[in-house]
């Protein structure tokens, strides 16, 4: 389904990493004694959450035959305490109907990365 390879670099946190052919970097912010180098491995989360939504909801309409214009997806991972969770916006174009937006949202409960978060895939971790 999808594969990364990482390999930490000599300067404090910042990591290299292969997804597929693209390369990517990651870090942590100065505050963190990062050096901002690439975004955050939350930030990382985010964006596929927010990538797998917009493409879900696009595939879905197309399907449909609906236009949605330019999709746009926000999203924030929130700590209060020991409640954590994501608040995610999600808008649509303004020709979408209140029945679209309707089952647009239904749909977006149900797109591959927000399932798997919900349900906390185990992760199975071993040592070479």
């Amino acid at each position: 389904m999808a594969t990364v390879h990482l390999e930490s670099r000599d300067v404090n946190y910042a990591q290299d990493i292969q997804a597929g052919k693209h390369q990517l970097v990651a870090d942590e912010g100065p505050s963190l004694g990062g050096q901002d180098a690439g975004p955050a491995p939350y930030a990382y989360v985010l964006a596929g959450l927010a990538a797998c939504t917009s493409i879900t909801l696009k595939m879905y309409a197309q399907r449909k035959g609906w236009q949605l214009g330019t999709i746009h997806v926000d999203a924030s991972f929130v700590r209060h305490g020991d409640e954590e969770r994501i608040e995610r916006t999600v808008r649509v174009g303004p020709d979408v109907t209140d029945e679209q937006r309707a089952r647009l949202a239904e749909i977006a409960e149900k797109t591959p990365v927000t399932k798997t978060l919900k349900r906390a895939t185990p992760i199975v971790t071993r040592f070479e």
